[in-house]
């Protein structure tokens, strides 16, 4: 133990050096021409074009993926999806003993019971995040590292989500939220902090998950989780919601975690706009049922619970389809639920907002992007729209395939304005493959305006004067503006 692990012990800090891992070596398919061929079978908007950033060996099986303020890009790699991390639809026999879970201890119990030797399997693929970096800057990944490694326990998985800011990375991993930390910047994480732990209390469906990390505009760490359910303990007392899927908030350290919605099935992305509304794509029960455009608000509920994914027959999904929960609003629907702002492709995964500044043109400006992953190339891709105002709520405008032809499973805005999509590859198993991809207009990312977001963005925010922080509250991309509220709120002064 060095000096600084030995005083973070005696002073009783919530951070901990990263136990060292043993060696990990899953199958990832080796480097071909593949990717660069797949381009032009993806279809783009005019105007627009597709550049490879980095595939495989570089990352594989991507299920998430976060950019920080440098351009890194963060992948969170699974390994344990079907094996270890499992779907209560090959356990039937499990059911009843799922439906009753409660907790996280529950659940592993229940593995014990039915798994006998074969439990130990549950403990052999990890879960685990890469960083990948474009060092010389020309617009092609050089170095991939395994950032974190050793989510393998039996309760871990899916890894499902990241988020990246001022050197922190916030990641998520059934059952936990972690901060993890590379303090000497070899492209590993020496630090990891449990900042709350409980997630997925049930087996449920695949991809049910913890994930769609974001910061709200009060400074909080907003994330969902699909209806596999929590059981949180937390110094202010327990948070419990163990039978549908929710989003929740939290400081950034992890503190004063709260439910802010409730009643989804798998909210697997959130994205905010730019004066701070919140929004989320949710999926489908394979019922008849359609997936969902949802406004999700304070201390609402949607309706779903994890007991209807089974009730079949005449009584398919119980009061989910009987009561039309899943329906946008009509007249004598349900009055206890906050219905969907409309019914929205078939496999919602990962969601981004434009920022106000971007490389895309000028057509997608308040645009939402909404990954729909349905498993096969020529049916998945971006879908992208807006929304106006209706009444209390919104309404859904000008629906399109953005970028089509590619198992997207998550897109963000890079700093250099581009958008970042990362590719599934193939169908629904573990491919061993994965690829980043990077969507923009040509000449577009050299506009002025957007070169210095990136400037602005990857800058030693810590040193900027209060006069000029104040001025960039005003700046049209809403990223800009949101660094320049934290660190004057970090700091604590008036201007």
């Amino acid at each position: 133990m060095n000096l600084l692990d030995a005083l973070i012990v005696v002073l009783g800090l919530g951070f901990q050096a990263a136990e060292p891992t043993p060696p990990y070596t899953p199958r990832v398919a080796a480097a071909s021409g593949e990717a660069e061929a797949a381009i032009p079978a993806i279809q783009t908007p005019r105007n627009c074009v597709v550049r490879l950033f980095a595939a495989e060996p570089m990352l594989a099986n991507p299920v998430a993926m976060g950019l920080d303020e440098q351009g890194r890009v963060y992948v969170v790699e699974t390994f344990r999806h079907s094996d270890g991390a499992t779907d209560n639809r090959s356990h039937m026999d499990w059911l009843d003993d799922d439906l009753a879970s409660k907790s996280v201890a529950d659940r592993v119990a229940m593995y014990r019971k039915f798994l006998g030797n074969a439990f130990a399997d549950f403990a052999r693929e990890h879960d685990r995040l890469r960083l990948i970096v474009d060092l010389d800057g020309d617009g092609k990944a050089d170095r991939s590292t395994v950032f974190a490694d050793g989510f393998n326990k039996h309760e871990d998985g899916l890894a499902a989500g990241v988020l990246a800011r001022g050197g922190n990375v916030w990641f998520t991993c059934v059952p936990n939220l972690w901060k993890l930390q590379d303090t000497n910047g070899d492209g590993q994480a020496d630090r990891r902090e449990v900042l709350s732990s409980g997630y997925g209390v049930h087996v449920a469906f695949i991809g049910h998950d913890l994930h769609g990390l974001r910061f709200g505009p009060d400074g909080k760490l907003y994330f969902s989780i699909g209806d596999r359910g929590l059981r949180v303990e937390t110094p202010q007392g327990l948070v419990d919601c163990p039978d549908t899927g929710a989003v929740l908030r939290c400081n950034p350290d992890g503190s004063n975690l709260e439910l802010f919605a409730t009643g989804l099935r798998n909210p697997q992305e959130l994205a905010f706009d730019e004066v701070g509304n919140l929004f989320t794509g949710d999926n489908n029960s394979d019922s008849g049922d359609k997936a969902r455009w949802v406004y999700v608000m304070e201390g609402s509920d949607s309706g779903w619970r994890i007991g209807y994914q089974y009730m079949e027959g005449s009584y398919s999904r119980g009061p989910w389809n009987a009561e039309k929960l899943w329906y946008p609003p009509f007249p004598g629907q349900a009055a206890y639920i906050t219905p969907p702002i409309a019914n929205l492709g078939d496999g919602p995964s990962g969601l981004t907002y434009e920022p106000g500044l971007s490389a895309l043109p000028d057509r997608y400006r308040k645009h939402f992007f909404l990954c729909d992953f349905r498993g096969a190339r020529g049916q998945s891709g971006i879908r992208s729209f807006t929304v106006q105002p209706k009444g209390a709520g919104f309404e859904l405008a000008g629906d399109e395939r953005f970028v089509w032809s590619l198992l997207a499973t998550d897109a963000d805005f890079g700093p250099d304005g581009s958008l970042s999509v990362v590719d599934w590859v193939d169908g629904w198993e573990k491919p061993g493959k994965g690829r980043v991809y990077r969507i923009l207009e040509p000449g577009k990312d050299q506009d002025p305006r957007v070169k210095e977001v990136r400037s602005l963005l990857s800058g030693d925010w810590s040193s900027r004067p209060l006069d000029q922080l104040a001025e960039l509250l005003a700046h049209a991309d809403m990223r800009v503006r949101q660094e320049a509220q934290f660190t004057l709120a970090a700091r604590g002064e008036m201007t």
